[in-house]
């Protein structure tokens, strides 16, 4: 390869990464814009003129006379002045040494849409390190990509056709695929839209930066994000928590997840998808709305951003059809949306309303005997708002192919509307099939005052990710909260390690709060007298940190009752380890206490991820950690109640709140001890490599929990 590249130093990165913002934000709304390229810019030049692009717009082209009827420059230097945003769409290496040309002219922004870097390995690796050497201060989008779009002022730096219609702003899309970009683009669903954005390879910006930028933006209500991967998760966390704190949703749909998809993303725009456990915990962290359909990406970011926010997940539903409600009922049930009854007056005030035959739950179905009576419906809906929800939907299927039928259905979407109004809850109006909400019936809903979804299931997915997004946010805006939230920049795993002897792990944790069983360090001659002194019945195991984990080596004993049976198992722990592990000698061994009365064990456990830093585990332990899978996975830092609501979520907690007539197990403690074990590992979050407490024995409440093991890994 002969590729150009700048010689300029570099700055400081803290000091570039904000000249680069500040130039994302003149690249999104630009003065001016230049088009490098062929014949095939033409078609987003059409697309500005058609918007009524205000600005400039300069074709860049040393052969054609004009492109799409405005006369082209020769070259970059004979631009009347730098541009504020450019389209880039010329082979690889003539990207990398344009994009060093550019930077230094002082452009603000380019859009690189040639193919054919990291994404594609070998030399594509070194062009892409040659791309970002030479943007300097440039605000790059891609390589690999397809562009973006500026729906508010009618900027399309986009290589294909998108569905193109100016708005006065909404929802920004930043996607890491520009063909589900473009698909989005021409949805038939209302959503509006402020920005598109395809990242691709994410060279000098990776989604991190466009939320960073669009948190700011005065015409963005809401942020919807297509990821095969993230770079840095902590990076992440603070440029999500400055949306929410800005007061806007983000919502993700992470592909990727399975071992194959995992493998497509990296061949698709070089992205780590990484663990997708992890990526749901920080999610639920930074209160990301997590969806799983294009569809739901779509109907929750609308709803969030025409609907607003509710103020929590109590719902009540309007159907006229009891299959309808049967469904709602399910749905709702399966992804937490409550669906309260009507209180005794407002029950029989509807029961007065409804014909005797019609039954008064919510869901309602008011049923055929209402139907297109304006006043009827009108008090039907407003009676039943009087009771404690967060909102309205309506079900309702528009007659496709019989457009006469349409004021029948918008009577009641109307009602709906003005009970929302008159309570002031939102007013969510839906179909039961996505196809059955036809685009007048949706203008006319958003007129109205209302808000249109599409597909009944989709529609209660949407307001459960809208409702928790809302509880999240309250959470998150307390006093300190989300300064918690962030995750700290770790340093990389240490390449040596050291295994801590368990009395040690022990102490320190010790030193943190966590208690542990009395013990005491002694050689073979001297456990009997130590088991004496601490008093039967014992434990005895292999001191030496020359195991991670003892017991499959024979190297534990318990529940030793006197100083014979002690001797015997140490020799015994001698003999198991010389067998297992040759060559290795049981000098020292570590006497303890057993613990008795033990209602559950409980398992905590926190690992340093590459990507997601330091990760805790709490869940069932002892023999269940296997047999179960039962465990909650949190980010350190935690916060009490975090741990408090992970340890609730756990199926054995059913056997720390006292199953069957059971001694309760001491919670408040528990939650301590994860406190206390959290708290050691964040202190030493540069050497911690992995910690392991397996079993936390649980003892009954108000006396607390014991940890009777612990594995601790540091860096050498």
């Amino acid at each position: 390869m002969n590729i150009a590249i700048d010689p300029t130093p570099m700055s400081a990165p803290d000091d570039r990464q904000k000249r680069r913002l500040a130039n994302l934000r003149r690249l999104l709304s630009p003065r001016h814009v230049a088009f490098i390229g062929g014949q095939g810019v033409a078609v987003p030049i059409e697309l500005c003129q058609k918007a009524g692009f205000s600005g400039k717009i300069w074709p860049v082209n040393p052969k054609y006379p004009e492109i799409a009827g405005l006369p082209c420059f020769k070259t970059l230097a004979d631009l009347p002045e730098p541009p504020d945003a450019v389209f880039l769409a010329v082979p690889r290496e003539m990207t990398v040494e344009m994009v060093g040309e550019l930077a230094r002219m002082g452009a603000g922004g380019v859009v690189c849409y040639a193919a054919g870097f990291a994404e594609v390995g070998g030399e594509g690796i070194e062009l892409q390190k040659a791309l970002v050497t030479n943007a300097g201060d440039l605000a790059v989008v891609g390589p690999n990509c397809y562009g973006l779009l500026n729906y508010v002022d009618g900027v399309a730096m986009f290589a294909s056709g998108p569905g193109w219609a100016r708005s006065q702003g909404g929802v920004a899309l930043v996607m890491q695929s520009g063909n589900i970009a473009l698909n989005l683009t021409n949805h038939q669903r209302s959503v509006p839209l402020s920005y598109v954005i395809t990242c691709g390879n994410q060279a000098v910006f990776d989604i991190a930066d466009y939320i960073e930028c669009l948190a700011d933006d005065p015409h963005v209500s809401v942020i919807g994000l297509y990821m095969e991967g993230m770079p840095d998760a902590a990076r992440f966390a603070r440029s999500a928590l400055k949306a929410l704190k800005a007061g806007k949703p983000v919502v993700a749909l992470k592909a990727g997840n399975s071992e194959l998809g995992s493998k497509l993303a990296m061949s698709h725009t070089s992205s780590l998808a990484g663990n997708d456990k992890l990526y749901s915990t920080l999610f639920d962290r930074l209160g990301v709305v997590r969806v799983r359909e294009l569809s739901e990406l779509l109907e929750t970011a609308k709803l969030l951003s025409i609907g607003g926010v509710p103020a929590d997940n109590r719902l009540v539903v309007f159907t006229c059809s009891g299959g309808d409600s049967l469904m709602t009922a399910d749905r709702s049930a399966e992804v937490g949306v409550e669906l309260p009854n009507f209180p005794p007056k407002t029950a029989a005030s509807l029961r007065a309303q409804l014909p005797n035959f019609a039954t008064v739950n919510n869901p309602l179905d008011y049923n055929t005997s209402l139907w297109g009576h304006k006043d009827k419906l009108e008090t039907c809906f407003e009676t039943a708002l009087h009771g404690d929800y967060d909102a309205a939907m309506l079900v309702i299927d528009f007659p496709i192919d019989d457009k006469s039928g349409y004021d029948a259905c918008f009577i009641a979407t109307d009602a709906v509307i003005r009970a929302g109004k008159i309570h002031g809850k939102p007013a969510l109006v839906t179909s039961s099939l996505s196809e059955l909400m036809p685009i007048e019936a949706r203008d006319h809903i958003i007129k109205s005052g209302g808000t249109p979804l599409q597909g009944l299931q989709t529609a209660i997915d949407s307001f459960a990710g809208a409702a928790r997004f809302g509880r999240r946010h309250r959470e998150l805006t307390a006093p300190g909260a989300l300064e918690a939230a962030l995750l700290p920049s770790l340093p990389p795993v240490p390449a040596k390690t050291r295994l801590l002897g368990e009395a040690e792990g022990k102490a320190a944790l010790k030193a943190h709060g966590l208690t542990v069983p009395e013990g005491r360090l002694a050689s073979a001659a001297d456990a009997a007298a130590a088991g004496a002194a601490l008093g039967f019945p014992v434990v005895a195991k292999l001191a030496e940190p020359v195991l991670a984990h003892k017991t499959e080596a024979g190297a534990v004993k318990l529940n030793l009752k006197s100083a014979d049976e002690l001797k015997a198992a140490v020799a015994a722990i001698g003999e198991n380890l010389g067998r297992y592990k040759p060559g290795a000698k049981a000098e020292r061994f570590l006497i303890e206490r057993m613990v008795s009365d033990v209602v559950a064990e409980l398992i905590v456990g926190v690992k340093r991820d590459p990507q997601f830093g330091l990760v805790l585990v709490v869940g069932a332990g002892g023999i269940l950690v296997e047999m179960v899978e039962d465990a909650a996975t949190l980010l350190l830092p935690v916060v009490r109640q975090d741990v408090a609501r992970a340890i609730g979520g756990l199926k054995i907690a059913k056997l720390l709140k006292g199953y069957r007539g059971k001694s309760a197990g001491d919670i408040e403690a528990a939650v301590d001890a994860v406190m206390a074990i959290a708290g050691y590992a964040y202190a030493q979050r540069d050497k911690l490599v992995e910690l392991d407490v397996n079993p936390l024995m649980v003892l009954a409440q108000g006396k607390g929990v014991v940890a009777v093991d612990a594995l601790v890994v540091m860096g050498a």
